[in-house]
């Protein structure tokens, strides 16, 4: 039996491989697309794109529910002794709340993390305490020093169109028409003490320039990175996009880029054409 296992649900938008890099299980969020349900990680993003499209109507998210995470965390504590669970930001979903209460039941043996982010945000924190884990820290150190560096988890994203933030109600009519009006490509962020979104600096042009632009600015913003590990992270982009992105991020110092697609759940809020990159920003934080 290991020790401690490092659990996420299906928001981390990490791809299995990395999942597995690093020892972390997942629990799926429900994507529902008119009147079929599909598991998160099912639907492609062009898919989900296309049923927007076609219906003009945006798919939405069903919060895991208490029961589901009841029977999660009771399969993970047959082969750990130990649960440290990273969950989607409070300020965007119920399902963090409910993770919490059901925490509670399992006498100790379940910590829930609340990110105060989204994505590979999260990713960024569930990887950190994986890495401590393979130290050989006990949990609740563990959890300590995740939350003293959950403030520098540097999460945005900036996109092509509002469009889907308005469908979800993340943003007002107004705002929708004068971003449309000015063609502006907005950057969103995620702010750490309240873990909701916020928009940050306007962009404009085709995508292979504002994404440069949202980048250079981001890093010139956040410029005390820490270099072990970052992240570029799209619902969809041209190649040479994605390139520029990851570039920009090489020359800056970091050591490990990871390139990864947002799931069915984080696309549906953000929509196509929308590219962040993400790292911590508070140095660097050797393990070895």
């Amino acid at each position: 039996m290991k020790k401690i296992q490092i659990s996420a649900e299906s928001t981390i938008d990490l791809p299995k491989e990395v999942l597995s890099e690093y020892d972390i299980k997942t629990i799926p969020f429900t994507l529902v697309m008119g009147d079929e349900e599909h598991r998160d990680g099912e639907v492609k993003g062009e898919d989900l794109f296309a049923f927007v499209e076609k219906t003009g109507r945006l798919p939405h998210t069903s919060a895991i529910n208490q029961e589901s995470y009841r029977k999660y965390f009771s399969e993970l504590l047959e082969d750990a002794e130990h649960v440290i669970h990273f969950s989607l930001s409070s300020g965007i979903t119920s399902a963090t709340q409910n993770a919490i209460l059901v925490s509670k039941e399992f006498g100790g043996r379940v910590d829930v993390v609340d990110t105060h982010s989204l994505s590979t945000g999260i990713a960024l924190q569930a990887i950190y305490a994986a890495r401590l884990a393979q130290k050989g820290l006990e949990p609740g150190e563990i959890v300590a020093k995740v939350m003293e560096r959950l403030p520098y988890d540097q999460t945005s994203f900036a996109l092509e169109s509002v469009e889907y933030l308005y469908k979800g109600g993340r943003c007002s009519a107004l705002a929708r028409l004068g971003a449309n009006l000015l063609k502006l490509r907005p950057q969103i962020i995620m702010h750490p003490d309240t873990g909701t979104m916020t928009a940050g600096k306007k962009f404009k042009g085709k995508m292979e320039k504002w994404v440069v632009d949202y980048v250079r600015t981001t890093l010139e913003e956040f410029p005390n990175i820490d270099p072990e590990i970052g992240f570029v992270t799209y619902s969809s982009a041209e190649p040479e996009v994605i390139e520029a992105a990851r570039k920009l991020m090489e020359e800056k110092g970091f050591k490990k880029i990871y390139v990864t697609r947002a799931g069915g759940t984080i696309s549906c809020h953000c929509g196509p054409h929308c590219l962040g990159v993400l790292y911590f920003s508070d140095g660097p934080h050797p393990i070895d």
